[in-house]
Protein backbone atom coordinates (compact mmCIF):
# COMPACT_ATOMS: atom_id res chain seq x y z
CA UNK A 1 0.00 0.00 0.00
CA UNK A 2 1.46 3.49 -1.11
CA UNK A 3 -0.24 6.50 0.38
CA UNK A 4 0.44 9.75 -0.31
CA UNK A 5 -1.00 13.28 0.74
CA UNK A 6 -2.34 15.25 -1.90
CA UNK A 7 -2.80 18.71 0.83
CA UNK A 8 -5.82 19.67 2.50
CA UNK A 9 -7.64 16.59 2.88
CA UNK A 10 -6.81 14.73 -0.43
CA UNK A 11 -5.17 11.50 -0.39
CA UNK A 12 -4.27 8.77 -2.63
CA UNK A 13 -4.05 5.31 -1.42
CA UNK A 14 -2.63 2.91 -4.67
CA UNK A 15 -3.07 -0.94 -4.07
CA UNK A 16 -4.63 -3.77 -5.57
CA UNK A 17 -3.50 -2.56 -8.74
CA UNK A 18 -5.98 0.22 -8.70
CA UNK A 19 -5.59 3.98 -7.60
CA UNK A 20 -7.79 5.46 -5.47
CA UNK A 21 -8.34 9.08 -4.67
CA UNK A 22 -10.25 10.77 -1.51
CA UNK A 23 -11.27 14.48 -1.74
CA UNK A 24 -8.54 15.74 -4.17
CA UNK A 25 -8.44 19.21 -4.25
CA UNK A 26 -5.34 20.51 -6.88
CA UNK A 27 -6.67 24.27 -7.97
CA UNK A 28 -7.32 27.52 -6.19
CA UNK A 29 -11.07 27.36 -6.53
CA UNK A 30 -11.92 28.81 -3.15
CA UNK A 31 -9.55 31.12 -3.54
CA UNK A 32 -12.48 32.62 -6.25
CA UNK A 33 -14.95 32.67 -3.26
CA UNK A 34 -12.88 33.29 0.39
CA UNK A 35 -10.01 35.30 -1.21
CA UNK A 36 -8.35 34.63 2.37
CA UNK A 37 -8.27 31.14 1.53
CA UNK A 38 -5.52 31.13 -1.17
CA UNK A 39 -2.84 28.03 -2.02
CA UNK A 40 -0.01 28.65 0.05
CA UNK A 41 1.30 25.87 -1.76
CA UNK A 42 1.41 25.19 -5.12
CA UNK A 43 -0.30 22.53 -7.05
CA UNK A 44 2.12 19.41 -8.30
CA UNK A 45 0.57 19.29 -11.98
CA UNK A 46 1.81 15.32 -12.02
CA UNK A 47 -1.18 14.53 -10.16
CA UNK A 48 -3.40 16.12 -12.56
CA UNK A 49 -2.47 13.50 -15.17
CA UNK A 50 -2.82 10.45 -12.87
CA UNK A 51 -6.17 8.28 -14.23
CA UNK A 52 -7.83 7.22 -10.85
CA UNK A 53 -9.88 4.16 -10.97
CA UNK A 54 -12.25 4.95 -7.61
CA UNK A 55 -12.56 8.55 -6.28
CA UNK A 56 -14.03 8.89 -2.93
CA UNK A 57 -16.21 12.19 -1.63
CA UNK A 58 -16.58 12.71 1.49
CA UNK A 59 -18.91 15.81 1.25
CA UNK A 60 -19.67 18.52 -1.04
CA UNK A 61 -18.02 21.52 0.25
CA UNK A 62 -15.26 22.63 -2.53
CA UNK A 63 -11.70 21.96 -0.71
CA UNK A 64 -13.43 18.14 -1.41
CA UNK A 65 -15.90 18.31 -4.02
CA UNK A 66 -14.09 20.71 -6.28
CA UNK A 67 -15.19 20.94 -10.22
CA UNK A 68 -11.73 22.44 -11.24
CA UNK A 69 -10.00 19.10 -10.01
CA UNK A 70 -12.61 16.69 -10.88
CA UNK A 71 -12.36 17.39 -14.97
CA UNK A 72 -9.11 15.90 -15.10
CA UNK A 73 -10.11 12.36 -14.02
CA UNK A 74 -14.45 12.21 -14.96
CA UNK A 75 -14.15 14.77 -17.80
CA UNK A 76 -12.92 11.54 -20.50
CA UNK A 77 -15.34 9.44 -19.51
CA UNK A 78 -13.22 6.47 -18.56
CA UNK A 79 -15.23 4.54 -16.14
CA UNK A 80 -14.02 5.86 -12.74
CA UNK A 81 -15.94 4.16 -9.93
CA UNK A 82 -17.06 7.31 -7.56
CA UNK A 83 -18.30 6.60 -4.04
CA UNK A 84 -19.41 9.97 -3.23
CA UNK A 85 -21.63 10.81 0.05
CA UNK A 86 -25.15 12.58 -0.99
CA UNK A 87 -25.03 16.04 -1.72
CA UNK A 88 -21.63 15.77 -3.60
CA UNK A 89 -23.13 12.21 -5.57
CA UNK A 90 -25.62 14.74 -6.52
CA UNK A 91 -23.47 17.47 -7.68
CA UNK A 92 -21.02 15.51 -9.12
CA UNK A 93 -23.38 13.94 -11.59
CA UNK A 94 -24.63 17.07 -12.92
CA UNK A 95 -21.50 18.20 -13.70
CA UNK A 96 -19.71 15.05 -15.07
CA UNK A 97 -23.34 12.90 -15.93
CA UNK A 98 -21.16 10.31 -18.30
CA UNK A 99 -19.25 7.77 -18.32
CA UNK A 100 -18.85 7.27 -14.58
CA UNK A 101 -20.13 4.62 -12.00
CA UNK A 102 -21.71 7.27 -9.29
CA UNK A 103 -22.43 5.36 -5.75
CA UNK A 104 -24.53 7.27 -3.33
CA UNK A 105 -22.31 6.16 -0.58
CA UNK A 106 -24.14 7.16 2.92
CA UNK A 107 -23.18 6.83 6.46
CA UNK A 108 -23.81 3.04 7.20
CA UNK A 109 -22.96 1.70 3.59
CA UNK A 110 -20.72 -0.42 2.06
CA UNK A 111 -19.02 -1.41 -1.51
CA UNK A 112 -16.31 -4.21 -2.16
CA UNK A 113 -14.30 -3.33 -5.33
CA UNK A 114 -11.78 -6.29 -6.09
CA UNK A 115 -9.88 -6.93 -2.87
CA UNK A 116 -10.24 -3.53 -1.43
CA UNK A 117 -13.72 -2.41 0.70
CA UNK A 118 -15.18 0.06 1.57
CA UNK A 119 -17.02 1.59 4.45
CA UNK A 120 -19.02 4.86 4.81
CA UNK A 121 -19.05 6.19 8.66
CA UNK A 122 -21.11 9.08 10.00
CA UNK A 123 -18.88 12.18 9.73
CA UNK A 124 -20.48 15.59 12.11
CA UNK A 125 -20.35 18.74 9.81
CA UNK A 126 -22.00 21.55 8.25
CA UNK A 127 -22.67 19.15 5.36
CA UNK A 128 -25.23 17.37 6.91
CA UNK A 129 -24.85 14.03 4.48
CA UNK A 130 -20.80 14.54 5.37
CA UNK A 131 -19.45 10.78 5.67
CA UNK A 132 -15.79 9.46 6.71
CA UNK A 133 -14.42 6.27 5.11
CA UNK A 134 -13.19 2.97 6.16
CA UNK A 135 -10.60 1.61 3.41
CA UNK A 136 -9.56 -2.21 4.10
CA UNK A 137 -7.15 -3.32 2.06
CA UNK A 138 -3.79 -5.71 2.70
CA UNK A 139 -4.65 -6.49 5.73
CA UNK A 140 -4.99 -2.83 7.02
CA UNK A 141 -7.91 -0.86 8.01
CA UNK A 142 -7.20 2.97 7.42
CA UNK A 143 -9.67 5.30 8.41
CA UNK A 144 -10.09 9.07 6.79
CA UNK A 145 -12.15 11.02 8.66
CA UNK A 146 -13.47 13.57 6.00
CA UNK A 147 -14.46 16.31 7.58
CA UNK A 148 -16.06 16.20 11.49
CA UNK A 149 -16.21 17.46 14.24
CA UNK A 150 -15.82 15.08 17.67
CA UNK A 151 -18.96 13.32 18.09
CA UNK A 152 -19.68 9.76 20.09
CA UNK A 153 -21.66 8.41 17.52
CA UNK A 154 -18.93 7.49 15.26
CA UNK A 155 -16.92 5.67 17.49
CA UNK A 156 -20.20 2.87 17.55
CA UNK A 157 -19.82 2.25 13.63
CA UNK A 158 -16.23 2.01 13.68
CA UNK A 159 -14.87 -1.41 12.97
CA UNK A 160 -12.20 -2.78 15.85
CA UNK A 161 -8.79 -2.83 14.77
CA UNK A 162 -7.79 0.32 12.85
CA UNK A 163 -4.50 1.11 11.87
CA UNK A 164 -4.28 4.54 10.88
CA UNK A 165 -6.61 7.35 11.32
CA UNK A 166 -6.42 10.53 8.87
CA UNK A 167 -8.09 13.42 10.57
CA UNK A 168 -8.31 17.05 9.19
CA UNK A 169 -7.60 18.78 12.93
CA UNK A 170 -7.72 22.59 11.50
CA UNK A 171 -10.33 24.05 14.45
CA UNK A 172 -12.55 26.02 12.08
CA UNK A 173 -15.08 25.36 9.23
CA UNK A 174 -17.01 22.48 12.19
CA UNK A 175 -13.25 20.75 12.25
CA UNK A 176 -11.86 19.26 15.21
CA UNK A 177 -8.92 21.26 16.84
CA UNK A 178 -6.20 20.18 18.24
CA UNK A 179 -7.13 19.13 21.36
CA UNK A 180 -10.24 17.46 20.32
CA UNK A 181 -8.53 16.17 17.60
CA UNK A 182 -6.23 14.46 20.19
CA UNK A 183 -8.48 13.01 22.14
CA UNK A 184 -10.33 11.36 19.25
CA UNK A 185 -6.94 9.84 18.26
CA UNK A 186 -6.40 8.58 21.42
CA UNK A 187 -9.85 7.05 21.99
CA UNK A 188 -9.33 5.31 18.27
CA UNK A 189 -5.91 4.17 19.57
CA UNK A 190 -4.16 3.93 15.78
CA UNK A 191 -1.44 5.59 14.23
CA UNK A 192 -2.58 9.84 13.49
CA UNK A 193 -1.48 11.10 10.16
CA UNK A 194 -3.01 15.23 11.23
CA UNK A 195 -4.29 16.90 8.07
CA UNK A 196 -6.22 20.02 6.35
CA UNK A 197 -3.54 22.48 7.97
CA UNK A 198 -0.59 24.42 5.71
CA UNK A 199 -2.73 25.18 2.92
CA UNK A 200 -5.45 28.07 3.81
CA UNK A 201 -3.06 28.82 6.96
CA UNK A 202 -0.09 29.14 8.82
CA UNK A 203 -0.79 26.26 11.27
CA UNK A 204 2.11 23.63 11.96
CA UNK A 205 0.55 19.83 12.01
CA UNK A 206 4.28 18.74 13.58
CA UNK A 207 2.55 20.51 16.73
CA UNK A 208 -0.26 18.27 16.79
CA UNK A 209 0.23 16.61 20.15
CA UNK A 210 -0.28 13.31 19.78
CA UNK A 211 2.43 11.56 20.39
CA UNK A 212 1.72 8.23 17.44
CA UNK A 213 1.28 10.52 14.53
CA UNK A 214 2.90 10.89 11.33
CA UNK A 215 3.38 14.51 9.92
CA UNK A 216 2.55 14.28 6.13
CA UNK A 217 4.49 16.26 3.57
CA UNK A 218 3.20 17.83 0.41
CA UNK A 219 2.16 15.26 -2.19
CA UNK A 220 4.97 13.13 -0.77
CA UNK A 221 4.56 9.15 0.45
CA UNK A 222 2.99 8.73 3.65
CA UNK A 223 5.08 6.35 5.53
CA UNK A 224 3.10 4.16 8.49
CA UNK A 225 6.19 1.69 9.59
Amino acid sequence: MKITWLGQAGLMFETDGKIIMVDPYLSDSVKKIEPQNYRRVPVDESFLKIKPDIIILTHNHLDHTDPETLKHYLENKSGVLVLASGNAWQNVRKLFPFGHNYVQFNEGTSWTEGNVKFSAIHAEHSDDRAIGVVIEAEGKKYYVTGDTLYNAKIFDQLPCGIDAVFVPVNGVGNNMNFADGCAFCEKIGAVAVPMHCGLFDSKKLSDFPYKNKVVPQFFKEIVLS
